[in-house]
């Protein structure tokens, strides 16, 4: 089971675990990780399950697809090189020790 870190805009860290095929956003909702909103429920329609994904990490997650850096764009906190929606990262054994920094707001 992947452990993810999630560090919130004033810097708290919350550490989790989450099954191998789950998204970061459902790790976040099953949970309770404050500053994941995710009004759509992991459609990609929405932007409220940004995340920067941390440096050392960013090239193991990989970029954005194409549609969802579009949707980034609609974010409420400014996009990086290593914004992700969350919905679209799938967890897994490489993944394991993710650590993801949260937007100050998602809408």
């Amino acid at each position: 089971m992947p452990a993810i870190t999630f560090v919130s805009a004033d810097g708290d860290r919350t550490t989790v675990t989450a099954k191998d095929g789950e998204s970061v956003m459902e790790a976040a909702r099953t949970n309770n990780i404050a500053g994941i909103t995710a009004e759509c429920g992991g459609a990609m329609a929405c932007a409220t399950c940004h995340v920067y994904v941390a440096a050392e990490w960013a090239d193991k997650v990989g970029p954005a697809s194409d549609p969802e850096a579009e949707m980034l764009e609609f974010a409420a906190c400014e996009p990086s090189e290593t914004s992700r929606l969350s919905c679209q990262i799938t967890l897994g054994p490489e993944l394991d020790g993710l650590v993801v920094h949260l937007p100050e707001a998602q809408v």
